[in-house]
């Protein structure tokens, strides 16, 4: 690590060439504002539980009590850069077969953002935490997706096509939506003030996938079968990024209010207790039921008398947790089978390389419903010359 950065101005050198060696124009990113953003009203003053429930939020590193709480809150912002690197990493090349000059548009606009969610990370380790954080700012930049170093599995995944494009923004960034608000009550301020402008832009990609569903279902060009093995892929995928179960490190970052609960203060203000044996299960849970509604939405698009998309069970296909590589059906319930019958179960629930070429062929049609630009969206040149 020769070009450990000293200054911000010497990370935004290094995130300059991390852009050139990743192949990211950044004239995509048009008149898209790449700056550091600070909600600190949001943030709110007083921490908001754990044992330190009601004294000033940190506002320096320094202020926190414990080596081992600010080398969660080291750990934590780095998690969180890395995964917004390694989507840039990951969707990069699908601009050049963008379905539509909107889809372009969207796709160039989320990985702007996730570029300055980045920033953003990468600002409090080189700002808050000295040179264990310059250099794990540093490491943000030299991981890669492409070689499978990024520090979760789902984004290390090839994201080969629009149509994992479409389910990964609907179902994996809508994690992403999670993680950012249990962190938005964190006690160290700074963390806590970057969550609420993180949170703003991450809407738009939730709206992305969820739309981009739409329209395709809108098509009726994609198999409903072949679309629910994609679903199955991603929510599958989604599912782990929320931990392990009975997690000792979630347990800790509750006792020292560096991560709260989804919805913390609602559940602070209702007088809801708190399990923390079980905060990963309560994220994941009030995940699955969200995308559960989701997906009832699009069902609302199908023709009358269709198939159901539906959500496989949180059981299905983990690949962490109590249920690591575990027989439980999309249904949730246990396959009784040999394991022979299991590997053909799963076979036929998840994308397969007749799947992946049946897709090439469709792509050549209008598999997706237009969607126009607006005058806005066509004036800020975000993605226009990708």
């Amino acid at each position: 690590m020769d070009n450990l950065p000293n200054t911000w101005e010497d990370w935004i050198a290094n995130f300059n060439e991390w852009q050139d060696r990743v192949g990211f124009d950044r004239e995509w990113m048009g008149d898209f504002d790449l700056s550091i953003q600070f909600d600190w009203d949001r943030a709110g003053d007083v921490i908001e539980f754990g044992d330190y429930a009601g004294r000033p939020k940190w506002e320096r590193s320094l202020q926190v009590p414990h080596q081992s709480m600010r080398d969660a809150l080291v750990s934590m912002i780095t998690v969180q850069g890395d995964t917004e690197f390694a989507s840039v990493e990951q969707q990069r090349h699908l601009l050049a077969s963008a379905p539509t000059d909107y889809d372009r548009y969207a796709a160039a606009r989320i990985m702007a953002e996730e570029q300055r969610h980045g920033w953003q990370m990468a600002y409090l380790l080189m700002t808050y935490f000295g040179q264990q954080g310059r250099r794990e700012a540093q490491k943000l930049l030299e991981r890669n997706a492409q070689d499978g170093d990024r520090l979760l599995g789902a984004f290390n995944q090839p994201m080969t096509h629009w149509l994992d494009f479409f389910c990964y923004t609907m179902f994996v960034d809508r994690d992403g939506k999670f993680q950012l608000g249990m962190l938005s009550t964190s006690a160290f301020k700074p963390l806590a003030a970057s969550m609420g402008p993180m949170l703003k832009e991450e809407s738009f990609h939730l709206g992305t996938g969820s739309n981009g569903l739409r329209r395709v279902i809108k098509a009726g060009v994609i198999p409903l079968d072949l679309l629910q093995r994609y679903f199955n892929k991603w929510v599958s995928t989604a599912h782990d990024l929320f931990g392990v179960d009975a997690s000792s490190s979630a347990h800790w970052s509750y006792v020292w209010g560096v991560k709260g609960r989804w919805d913390e203060r609602k559940k602070l203000d209702a007088g809801i207790d708190v399990d923390k044996e079980t905060l990963n299960e309560e994220a994941r849970g009030h995940y699955h039921d969200e995308i559960v509604t989701e997906v009832r939405k699009l069902n609302g698009y199908l023709p009358e008398g269709s198939p159901q998309l539906i959500v496989p069970h949180e059981n299905f296909n983990r690949a962490i947790g109590a249920f690591k590589r575990q027989k439980y059906t999309i249904e949730g319930t246990l396959f009784e089978g040999s394991d022979e019958e299991w590997d053909a179960y799963l076979q036929a629930s998840l994308p397969s390389d007749e799947d992946e070429a049946l897709l090439k062929e469709l792509f050549k049609q209008e598999w997706v419903a237009n969607k126009p630009m607006s005058a806005r969206q066509i004036a800020s040149g975000i993605g226009a010359n990708a």
